[in-house]
């Protein structure tokens, strides 16, 4: 058996290197990219932290994290599903905390209103009443 060459570097391994690169190939895209589905997590998360009752701010936040990893994944329909859900989850809690405390805030101040009307009248009859009763005793 001969005997290994083990020098180096060997010269029948060298190659040289060209002066000029290779020309990177072109890459035409026809009819644009797929749009990229939203997941309204900054959304998800406000509704949560703000006045989140019956819960719908967290099923947003829920639907939200699962259309990112959807996202993520690669799964662009599953993600625009989730998005969806999320969306309508959000818009459920957005109505729910803007529209009830403005029905609270409008029966408060409808409230203070009648009650002071009430007891503006009471005042009208109370000084009503004493005049007649000064009048009966003339």
């Amino acid at each position: 058996m001969p005997a290994m060459d083990t020098s180096y570097p060997r010269e029948d391994f060298l190659t040289v290197a060209p002066n000029k690169p290779e020309p990177a190939p072109t890459v035409i895209t026809i009819g644009g990219a797929p749009k990229v589905p939203r997941d309204h997590m900054i959304w998800s998360v406000f509704n949560t932290v703000y006045l989140n009752l019956f819960c719908l701010g967290f099923m947003a936040l829920v639907y939200s994290v699962k259309a990112r990893d959807q996202k993520v994944a690669g799964d662009v329909d599953a993600a625009r599903r989730f998005g969806s859900r999320a969306r309508c989850y959000n818009i459920l809690a957005t109505v729910w905390n803007v529209v009830v405390p403005v029905l609270l805030v409008t029966l408060v101040v409808t409230g203070v209103i009648h009650l002071s009307n009430l007891a503006q009248g009471s005042m009208n009859f109370f000084s009503l009443h004493h005049y007649i009763n000064d009048e009966d005793r003339k």
